[in-house]
């Protein structure tokens, strides 16, 4: 009698293992579905890829609508084309560039980095995954994202490319843009290291785009200890980068996409953006945008909070210097 105890005991609690698999498996969203993707490439004529994450686009509708979205939300596919479109088109001459949808917080939750660390990390690990079983082919890669996206990025740094060395071997640079880089982040991944010019490779960028003067709420991502680098001169202290030098920012239309000539092409926006690092803060400064058009403020972002502007203001540096890298990459590996 007690042998047939513990045998169903025993098979019970297989049972509930099982159960639990089969629930996790069906959590994660199917990336071999390609309406899973905001972007897979119809060719791969370029020696390198870019795997890009948007911002935050889920915006519940009302209360009854669930923290986290759908893979298919209506909201969210929209914003996740508008972002592409003033983000990773940037690197666009660079590599072929793979764009999956993820399932995103709302940014209402009590523990927000907790809720990231989950279904939106989860949904990414899996896509990146599966972009490197199916679609990579061994080449090297960029990683690029940009608020939530670079949340959940730091996530699969910290997360898959550790336990996966043989991968982040191929990583030539990540953009960890509109979100918070820290020594004790570093620190608690060895295998990680933040870029210290333009040139070096397998290394992290990150910045955050402030006004001279931020009112309240303030940067919400931004946090103590941000490291920044210069998107313009790509140096690490408070030397002044003019507008003069920036190779050029671009125009966003009311809704957030690209403001697009005749032809359907992106066209520089020259002299108007400068940058300049305040270290005590840990941002990116740009004394030259007008404040009052570009960033009004509103319950999340305080006025003076170029969020929406990080990719846009430094569109074609952050193009010129993902080329340097790749470049940079293949003379260190012999591969080109």
């Amino acid at each position: 009698m007690k042998r047939k105890k513990i045998a169903l005991a025993v098979a019970i609690l297989s049972l509930s293992i099982l159960l639990t698999a089969c629930g996790n498996k069906k959590d994660v969203t199917d990336y071999s579905k390609t309406e899973n993707w905001l972007n897979i490439p119809t060719t791969t004529d370029k020696e390198v890829d870019v795997f890009y994450l948007y911002p935050t686009s889920y915006l519940p509708a009302d209360e009854t609508d669930p923290s986290i979205s759908t893979i298919d939300d209506a909201g969210m596919v929209q914003g996740a084309k508008t972002a592409y479109g003033r983000q990773a088109t940037a690197f666009e001459t660079v590599g072929n560039i793979y764009a999956p949808y993820y399932r995103q917080d709302n940014l209402s939750s009590v523990d927000r980095e907790a809720t990231i660390a989950g279904i939106p990390t989860t949904d990414a690990t899996a896509a990146f995954d599966y972009y490197i079983k199916h679609y990579n082919n061994g080449r090297p890669f960029i990683l690029v994202g940009h608020s939530q996206g670079s949340d959940v990025m730091s996530n699969l740094l910290s997360g898959y490319l550790k336990d996966h060395p043989d991968v982040y071997k191929r990583m030539v640079v990540a953009y960890v843009i509109g979100f918070t880089v820290t020594n004790d982040y570093l620190t608690a991944n060895p295998h990680l290291k933040f870029a210290e010019g333009p040139d070096d490779t397998g290394v992290i960028v990150s910045y955050n785009t402030e006004a001279e003067t931020v009112l309240a709420p303030g940067n919400p991502v931004v946090t103590e200890g941000a490291l920044v680098i210069n998107p313009i001169n790509w140096k690490r202290d408070e030397t002044l980068a003019t507008a003069a030098e920036n190779l050029g920012s671009i125009a966003l239309n009311l809704d957030g996409s690209a403001v697009l000539n005749t032809e359907g092409k992106i066209e520089p926006v020259m002299n108007f953006a400068d940058a300049q690092i305040n270290l005590a803060k840990g941002v990116l400064i740009c004394s030259t945008a007008n404040v009052d058009l570009l960033s009004p403020g509103n319950a999340t972002f305080g006025k003076g909070v170029y969020h929406t502007f990080d990719y846009p203001f430094y569109y074609f540096n952050l193009r010129e210097n993902a080329e340097n890298r790749t470049n940079k990459y293949f003379e260190k590996n012999g591969t080109k």
